[in-house]
């Protein structure tokens, strides 16, 4: 059996740095130590720029960057282009989209010394049709998506590839049920199975599963590794080795999409649901401050504005307000005031930071546009 496994690496740009030391500690060195281990172990992994400007700077840890630098040098570890901040790109901008996956690059050629990569990883896996044709015009070559983009369902997919009719970009699609699993434990169990197991299974998680939000106390990944007849690979080798790619017309979702949220019309739910008033208003204030971070593209402060706005179009703070429930899939209830507020305080600091642009009027605008949301937050709470 073939494991093609793809990590996430994100922790928000403006997380505190104790948060973020405790992902790199119980994961991200984990992982790293893993693959340093086993020679045989390849995998294909996403660092947002927003994670590597910080792990550089404040938390210090180029070891930790050299680390995987080494792994991507030899080939055992395979690293795709994303957006910098983790923006959820079908609901922005088409010009913030672009300067947010061009400055990923920049990110990627700093810290790792690598020009464009082949592959590309949309934030939640939240595909469109648009934003593929994008990343095809920006030169990636393939994406990962999550099995439901494919016809709506979630059924169960291992393995192939296929090509996007939207965009003539190549696809490969995860498998959702064993991707929200602890997935060494669930391929053990799968590979043990007396009625065989499949040749290839595509699995897509965040980093932190191995080691902050599950810790392996039975070695099973250890286990894993050491089983008779499993080997793993990069994304890009396997693409390469397969000929037969059926052409499909890709449905718009994201990796938590449901089949109940297609009907409903709902692709994005956790980041724009209909009724969810705080989605809505989240919105209007990030619209605001990219309109006038662009119109004010000569302000002096405009280095500043752009800090804060990249990191307030983070998809953070939409999920912390969606009110659903990941506890069944090693997450927590995603609701936390705080955490909209982070948002909202970026989003009026980027506006905030344009001091001498904006008129009285537009200031006072979005001071209230900023506080209807933290009232709003913070009366659902206690209530």
């Amino acid at each position: 059996m073939l494991w093609l496994n793809f990590l996430h690496f994100y922790q928000p740009a403006n997380l505190e740095k104790e948060k973020i030391s405790e992902a790199v500690v119980k994961s991200y060195e984990h992982i790293l130590k893993m693959l340093e281990a086993n020679s045989s172990l390849r995998v294909t992994v996403n660092f947002t720029g927003g994670l590597l400007h910080r792990l550089a700077t404040d938390l210090a840890r180029q070891d930790l960057i050299d680390g995987y630098s080494r792994l991507i040098a030899t080939g055992q570890v395979e690293i795709v282009g994303t957006a910098a901040y983790h923006a959820l790109l079908p609901l922005i901008s088409k010009r913030e989209m672009v300067a947010q996956i061009k400055e990923q690059e920049q990110y990627l050629k700093k810290y790792f010394g690598i020009n464009r990569p082949r592959g590309f990883f949309l934030p939640e896996l939240a595909y469109s049709a648009e934003v593929a044709k994008i990343v095809k015009k920006l030169g990636y070559e393939w994406l990962i998506v999550d099995e439901i983009s494919l016809n709506g369902t979630i059924d169960g997919v291992f393995g192939g590839v296929c090509l996007d009719e939207n965009s003539g970009l190549k696809v490969v699609a995860r498998n959702r049920k064993i991707s929200e699993s602890y997935v060494p434990d669930t391929l053990l169990k799968i590979i043990n199975d007396t009625s065989g197991a499949p040749n290839c299974i595509i699995t897509a998680t965040d980093a932190e599963l191995y080691g902050l939000r599950h810790v392996d106390t039975n070695g099973e990944l250890e286990n894993l590794i050491a089983a008779q007849n499993f080997q793993t690979g990069t994304l890009s080798e396997y693409i390469n080795e397969q000929s037969d790619v059926k052409s499909v017309k890709l449905i718009d979702s994201n990796w938590q999409t449901t089949e109940a949220d297609l009907l409903a019309g709902q692709k994005y739910k956790l980041w724009s649901e209909v009724g969810n008033e705080t989605h809505n208003d989240l919105w209007k204030l990030a619209q605001l401050a990219e309109k006038l971070h662009y119109k004010y593209a000569q302000d002096e402060n405009i280095w500043w504005s752009r800090w804060h706005l990249s990191r307030g179009l983070q998809s953070c703070a939409w999920w912390w307000a969606s009110r659903h429930d990941f506890r069944e899939v090693f997450g927590p209830l995603a609701w936390s005031p705080d955490e909209v507020e982070r948002g909202v305080n970026e989003l009026i600091r980027s506006i905030r930071s344009l001091e001498k642009s904006t008129d009285l009027k537009t200031k006072i605008k979005a001071e209230k546009m900023a506080q209807k949301i933290r009232t709003q937050v913070w009366l659902k709470h206690w209530q």
